[in-house]
């Protein structure tokens, strides 16, 4: 004996590192991997789902899992929207109907899609198009007068504005600026 204390499982042929955890449940497993996407950022209920499938978490085990998550207030899609709507907005200048597809494709609700994009007005809305074309504008000069138009307006239909607005708000930034906006009613 050499003085020291042998464990079960120690020897020449075993090492703990080598031996796999013993294997969890699967509503266990559910658990954790929803708290851990849920501690990076907020998710919505399919975003979830879609997680819990790839790792092959039986569908009745995901829907209770997720379910209690609900119960409990940890997946709320209502509130990702309405923080989705806000955060983007702000951050990227985004408009409703942009906001409205990202919002699909993390599958969230129409009703809940529409009752978020709602909260961002139309006015609120065209003042962030202007604040857009304004830090934009800089950028154009020395451009002829249709490409800045293009460049502009392509900007704000990129972000998700209507065309309308886009080319009212683009045409007035440049009306300020003393370029003659004559003939821009047409749609670009």
């Amino acid at each position: 004996m050499t003085g020291r204390t042998e464990w079960p499982g120690d020897g020449p042929d075993s090492s703990r590192a080598e031996k796999a955890p013993p294997p969890q449940e699967p509503a266990e497993r559910a658990r954790a991997i929803c708290l851990r996407l849920l501690t990076g950022s907020p998710r919505t209920r399919k975003q979830l789902a879609d997680a819990l499938r790839k790792k092959e978490i039986p569908d009745e085990v995901a829907e209770e899992v997720l379910s209690r998550f609900e119960d409990v207030g940890l997946i709320d899609d209502a509130a990702f929207a309405g923080a989705w709507v806000e955060s983007r907005h702000h951050g990227r200048g985004l408009a409703r109907r942009a906001l409205a597809r990202e919002l699909r494709t993390k599958g969230v609700e129409q009703t809940l899609i529409q009752e978020a994009v709602e909260r961002l007005d139309s006015e609120r809305e065209e003042a962030t198009a202007r604040e857009l074309v304004d830090r934009k504008l800089r950028a154009t000069r020395g451009l002829d007068r249709d490409r800045r138009l293009r460049r502009l307006a392509g900007m704000l239909a990129r972000k998700g504005y209507p065309e309308g607005m886009a080319l009212r708000v683009v045409r007035q930034a440049l009306e300020a600026e003393g370029e003659d906006t004559d003939g821009l009613d047409e749609p670009f």
